[in-house]
């Protein structure tokens, strides 16, 4: 009688699944690989359009030298961040904003300082001096929009020039509206003594330090009295032109 001994059951050998599954990752790296370079070399991955908006005095062609960027450059490595940050260090804006929209627009809105008053140059060209100090040039067509002083007789690195813009910038503008020039007339006791002329025809002496404080007082006077001459210093003082006129002709006749 034979014994039946059972043969031992060969398995069969397992598909080499890490091997194609390596395969397949290199294949997709490259695949991807290709992708970017594609993409980099594409016109999707540049600066196709820089829109800027908000700027009333300067230009766009500033703008695009401040922030740095052009058509053509980067889209993806281009920092709005950078941008910003480039933008702010021209004294004339005073707030940025930049977005990026995909595929490839930069939109930049811009916010300058507030205009203060205004100014002529040597060769009469209208200057815009801002709130920061900043002076810009601008052309005679603003005069008529915005109703602000004209400064005169200001050195142009007069140190109390920037400080008399800041302050107009402190004071609201329906305040000044009757202010149509402010001039430069230093003392020993107030290096910042200005003379101002209204449109109302009144000649105002103060001092810049002193114009916040004073300018209710002038607009005060100038609501309820006839043309004249008003000081607004330590003291102040108001003589009518009127009265002034009959004081010279007094003066001439006792002579």
């Amino acid at each position: 009688m034979h014994m039946q001994t059972d043969l031992p059951v060969l398995k069969e050998p397992e598909p080499k699944k890490k091997s194609n599954i390596k395969l397949i990752s290199i294949i997709v790296i490259l695949f991807l690989a290709l992708l970017i370079i594609i993409f980099f070399n594409s016109s999707l991955s540049k600066i196709t359009e820089v829109q800027i908006t908000g700027g009333q005095f300067i230009s766009s062609t500033e703008v695009m030298k401040y922030a740095d960027v052009k058509v053509g450059d980067s889209f993806i490595f281009s920092s709005s961040r950078k941008i910003e940050a480039s933008l702010l260090k021209n004294s004339s804006i005073q707030d940025v904003t930049v977005k990026k929209q995909f595929p490839g627009i930069i939109k930049i809105t811009v916010h300058e300082y507030k205009v203060v008053a205004f100014e002529l140059s040597d060769n009469g060209d209208l200057i815009a001096l801002l709130a920061s100090g900043a002076s810009i040039v601008t052309n005679s067509e603003r005069m008529q929009i915005m109703d602000k002083p004209i400064l005169t007789g200001w050195d142009p690195d007069d140190m109390n020039k920037k400080e008399l813009m800041k302050q107009l910038a402190t004071i609201d503008s329906a305040m000044l509206s009757d202010i149509s020039e402010i001039s430069p007339i230093p003392s020993s006791a107030f290096p910042d003594r200005i003379l101002i002329y209204t449109r109302t025809k009144y000649e105002v002496v103060t001092a810049i330090s002193l114009l916040r404080e004073k300018i209710g007082t002038m607009n005060g006077v100038i609501e309820t009295q006839a043309p004249g001459r008003l000081t607004l210093l330590l003291a102040d003082t108001f003589v009518p032109f009127e009265l002034e006129m009959e004081e010279e002709e007094t003066s001439n006749q006792a002579n």
